[in-house]
């Protein structure tokens, strides 16, 4: 083809349609006048649309070649928009055996013309699944989407992504949790933006160490993955106060999160500031960045009702204002039932696909925000898991309806460091994750996810082009399968029986399904991941003491004085969370009252009580400077009565009371009105009656003084005098410090705070946050042992360690360890499919990529570590979980045939084959057994 004055020339190649030549010609003349797109393809159905991009909608016309239909006779096709104007660009494109030609001409021609050949390519491959990596049209476009999915860089994608939050681990942690977040088959980050990490101070702004967003963001961008920003500004997520600052609270006239003028000032303003930054550092995808997805508020509909109409009106001027800081990629709403047409309406919960009504317009993509990994913990709550089967249950009947996009919330939940967890939360946050709090790779989560990734990929094409199909089979049984062009077809058969497999015959083919159960068909015929049977391999933590940070570890100590005044008075308490503005955890009240003879009671067993009734969260009570005892409220209800019989002098008698709260309130309507700290005081059975102080006159003194000498930094303990640590039970409000050196190994390192009672703990000047022992379970233990101390916080000698306690504990039973994931183990049926990366998808079949696939047992050491023994290797009805498989009268011990396969590697396969598993057993005891299992227990450990 001729082409006169070309005044702009781009090459694009793609791995889809080989290599584009686009050209833009300002003033060639092309006809507008069709309105119709013929698109020369063979295999596509006449008149078949394939969806919008932007204001361009894509019609197929199979027998345009044939009947010469279209501006070039058969063999040229003009584009233009519908309904286009003079202004708009045209396109002519020539449909070449290994080339597309394309001449336009618009002031903004060729990026327009990237942006139809985008939506060409998806007309024209249907969702190819091999060599789809990558979008056609660059990495400089929109972020758009449709009742299918969202479309990135003009391809249709699935979203597996996994909430990470860069405050919760050191910065220098980021590269080997994103890493680790795509091994396991994430393809996406998404984090909070936490305000009152970045502004704590009104004006005040940092950005640093691991409060570095646009750092984090580069990262995830470096690693090749997409993020989603959930700016809020209110995030809740278990952060102190939901994540707003405190100094919101002294606006005048505000209220938090609705149409109130003084709030949306100060919300636009953070929201607008943390979009610019992003803008400023080309960090949306449509800027070539990784950010495909922003929200605005979180989970509105909590609190909506309680604002009434100002509730419906500030969520309609949210969504306009998110949409006007024209991002180029599209904004959500989770929790959200009616939001605006604008923005996405999104899904939180464990079971989306069965809660979930889908969102509020058929031209939007089901999308799930918060997948719960776990549940987060509270001090003094039972330990709560999630069962990976119940997981990938939960998330391939989301795909199985329709669903695209799925965020497990937390993928690493990580550590809430210094005071930044929200009320009663522990310090440890969703440590059940696919990623424990250490960085270790919790298995079999991780792996058997990762597996469903692939699983589900491999029936991209079928999911994102087919047509929904679906069957009944019974109360619990049902089939949901996908079928598209070219034979291509997937399935998901469920059982819903959470007691009993059940057998469903499929197009000819009957299908075992355990209980509670989905199997994945990538081409409707073979099963490659079933949600209950899981083919990845299971891990045990385990810490061990270092003995190296042990050496001459000497324990110091110095107490707090026990104030009798102040620097603030009032007639009666004041509220803790207004006088201290959450600089502390702690306030001081104190208050006297004299005593007369006559007013102690005569028997000298008799003595009088006092009664406190706070608002919480906990407090410590002093009676002229001696430690009285302490009480504490619940997550359920932080109010609580401490009552004990005290002992009063003659004279004047000083009483104390250390107010102490464990995070601010992260939820609620109203959220600007909360309150803590003590409300009355009252001592009772005194000779002459009860005696009311709650009128009687207080002193506040905000803060612990060893806050303010800063007795956590070296400096500032030289403030103070130290004495050598008494073993046994200390004394009360104590701070102790230690020298230890950096634990041997590279493993990660805890410290183990069972027997303390509640505080603080730092280390080289950070807090690695608070620690609440005291505070039992239903089971007699602490709801958190140990606590993380990132290896970034170390030196490798000399690392200063300070522990604030509260009520006295016995310091000498504090240890330094270290945590390890070396203990691994597989467990597998002979009905097992294999593990799902046995096969790959040709086209629309799906072949093995192994020689006849079969179940078997797959053991993968990490960090270079290689297996040192085999601890169990049982074959026929082993039963348990890894650390703890129990065994009866049908198993055998197969260690000689495992030894054989694995020992010394750093990964080995062992084949689930009964003949020979069984090869040195005279006798089998249970012949008939079917199926049987093989449960293998190995230790990891590094070369010598």
């Amino acid at each position: 083809m001729s082409v006169a004055r070309v005044e702009h020339e781009k090459h694009y190649c793609s791995t889809l349609l080989n290599c584009y030549k686009i050209i833009w010609e300002p003033d060639r003349n092309i006809n507008r006048e069709s309105v119709g797109i013929p698109l020369f393809v063979s295999g596509i159905k006449k008149n078949e649309s394939y969806g919008v991009f932007g204001n361009i909608s894509i019609i197929a016309h199979l027998q345009a070649l044939e009947a010469g239909e279209g501006n070039g006779g058969g063999e040229e096709v003009v584009m233009p928009f519908i309904g286009g104007s003079s202004s708009n660009p045209v396109f002519r494109i020539l449909l070449l055996k290994e080339q597309v030609t394309m001449v336009a001409r618009s002031s903004h021609a060729v990026v327009l013309a990237l942006l139809f050949l985008a939506v060409i390519s998806r007309a024209v491959h249907g969702g190819e699944d091999k060599d789809d990596k990558e979008g056609i049209i660059g990495d400089k476009t929109p972020v758009t989407y449709d009742g299918r999915s969202l479309i990135i860089h003009g391809k249709r994608e699935f979203i597996f992504s996994g909430s990470i939050h860069y405050p919760r681990a050191p910065a220098d942690d980021w590269d080997n949790l994103i890493e680790k977040a795509k091994d396991g088959g994430v393809n996406c980050i998404q984090t909070y933006v936490f305000w009152n990490v970045h502004e704590p101070v009104k004006g005040k702004f940092d950005f640093s160490g691991n409060k570095d967003l646009v750092k984090f963001m580069k990262k995830i961008d470096e690693h090749g993955l997409w993020a989603t920003l959930r700016i809020g500004p209110f995030v809740q997520a278990e952060w102190n106060h939901g994540g707003l600052p405190y100094w919101l609270k002294d606006e005048p006239d505000i209220v938090f999160r609705t149409d109130n003028p003084a709030w949306k000032k100060v919300m636009s303003e953070w929201v607008t500031r943390i979009v610019n930054m992003m803008k400023e550092n080309k960090l949306y995808a449509s800027q070539g960045g990784p950010i495909i997805l922003s929200q605005i508020e979180n989970e509105y509909d909590h609190v909506k009702a309680a604002f009434k109409a100002a509730g419906d009106s500030y969520v309609k001027w949210a969504a306009q204002f998110a949409i006007s800081l024209g991002t180029g990629v599209p904004w959500i709403m989770c929790k959200q039932k009616n939001a605006p047409s604008d923005v996405i309406d999104a899904c939180n919960g464990r079971t989306c696909a069965e809660t979930f009504h889908g969102p509020n317009s058929p031209n939007k993509p089901k999308l799930w925000t918060e997948n719960w990994t776990a549940q987060y913990r509270i001090f003094g709550d039972a330990p709560s898991q999630r069962a990976a089967e119940d997981m990938g249950h939960a998330v391939a009947h989301w795909f199985a309806k329709n669903g695209s996009h799925v965020s497990y919330y937390m993928y690493y939940g990580g550590t809430n460091y210094g005071r930044t967890a929200a009320a009663f939360v522990t310090t440890r946050y969703y440590d059940d994750a696919p990623l424990d709090e250490y960085g270790l790779i919790r298995e079999p989560k991780w792996g058997h996810l990762r597996d469903l990734h692939y699983a589900i990929a491999l029936s991209r094409k079928a999911l994102l082009w087919g047509s929904y199909n679906y069957k009944s089979f019974g109360p619990t049984i049902e089939a949901m399968w996908y079928e598209g062009k070219e034979g291509v077809c997937a399935a998901f058969l469920r059982n819903n029986d959470t007691h009993h497999s059940q057998t469903i015959n499929f197009r000819g083919t009957d299908y075992l399904l355990p209980k509670k159960s989905i199997s994945i068909l990538p081409d409707c015929k073979t099963v490659v991941y079933n949600t209950d049977m899981i083919a990845a391999q299971h891990s045990a933590r385990f810490f061990t003491k270092s003995e190296k940070a042990h050496k001459n570890l000497k324990w110091e100590m110095t107490s707090e004085i026990v104030p009798t005044n102040g620097t603030t008075f009032h007639k009666t308490p004041a509220e803790q969370f207004n006088m201290v503005k959450d600089v502390s955890d702690y306030l001081w009240y104190t208050t006297s009252m004299e005593i007369d003879i006559l007013d102690l009671p005569m028997r000298t067993w008799l003595h009088p009580v006092l009664e406190i009734i706070s608002l919480g969260h906990s407090m410590c009570v002093f009676v002229n400077g001696q430690f009285i005892g302490t009480q504490h409220g619940i997550k359920r209800s932080y109010s609580y009565t401490f009552s004990l019989p005290i002992r009063l002098k003659e004279g004047i008698n000083n009483l104390a009371f250390l107010g102490a709260t464990v995070g601010m309130p992260d939820s609620g309507a109203y959220q600007e009105h909360r309150y803590a700290g003590l409300k009355s005081v009252v001592v009772k059975g005194l000779a002459t009656g009860d005696v009311d102080l709650t009128f009687n006159g207080f002193h506040h003194t905000i803060g612990l003084e060893g806050e303010k000498l800063e007795l956590f930094t070296e400096e500032g303990a030289k403030k103070v005098k130290w004495v050598p640590a008494n073993k046994g039970i200390g004394p009360g409000i104590t701070w102790y410090k230690t020298y230890f050196d950096a634990p041997e190994g590279e493993n990660p390192v805890a410290i183990f705070m069972e027997n303390m009672t509640k505080g603080m703990v730092w280390v080289n000047g950070n807090c690695i946050g608070r620690y609440w022992s005291a505070f039992l379970t239903e089971y007699g233990k602490p709801s958190q042992s140990e606590y993380h101390i990132p290896r970034a916080f170390l030196k490798p000698k000399d690392n200063f360690l300070v522990i604030f306690d509260e009520a006295g504990g016995p310091i000498e039973t504090v240890e330094i360890r270290v945590a390890n994931r070396d203990t691994i183990c597989s467990f597998i049926g002979e009905h097992y499919p294999p593990i799902a990366k046995s096969w790959k998808r040709d086209g629309k079949e799906i072949l093995e990529v192994v020689e006849d696939p079969k179940p078997m047992a797959h053991l993968d050491c990490r960090d270079k570590k290689v297996i040192s023994i085999v601890e169990i290797a049982a074959f026929g009805s082993p039963w348990g979980t890894c650390g703890l498989y129990k065994f009866e009268n049908c198993t055998v011990q197969v260690n000689k045939v495992v030894e054989e396969l694995c020992l010394g590697k750093e990964s080995c396969r062992v084949p689930l084959d009964r003949k020979a598993l069984m090869r040195d057993q005279k006798v089998d005891p249970c012949p008939n057994l079917n199926p049987k299992f093989l449960a293998i227990q190995v230790k990891c450990a590094r070369k010598d």
